[in-house]
């Protein structure tokens, strides 16, 4: 799978979200930066991007997952 794909399925489910995609070996790095996010736990964070990208989780396509979650005001510190 590649980065535009990944970022894509993201983009697609989180509104107004702003994802970097980058590859260390077999592992993927996220980072999505939206304001759906406001208010919401780190858990909860997760779990929206978990969902966009659960499909691909399961039928083994992505592997393993490392994600940084941030709303406008966190990315800008």
């Amino acid at each position: 799978m590649q980065p535009d794909e990944i970022k894509a399925l993201i983009e697609g489910h989180i509104p107004e979200s702003n994802v970097d995609v980058t590859f260390e070996g077999s592992h993927v790095l996220v980072t999505v930066v939206s304001s759906a996010f406001e208010g919401l736990s780190r858990l909860k964070k997760q779990q929206l991007v978990y969902a966009a990208l659960n499909e691909k989780i399961a039928d083994g396509t992505l592997h393993a997952v490392q994600m940084q979650t941030l709303t406008p005001e966190e990315a800008s510190r």
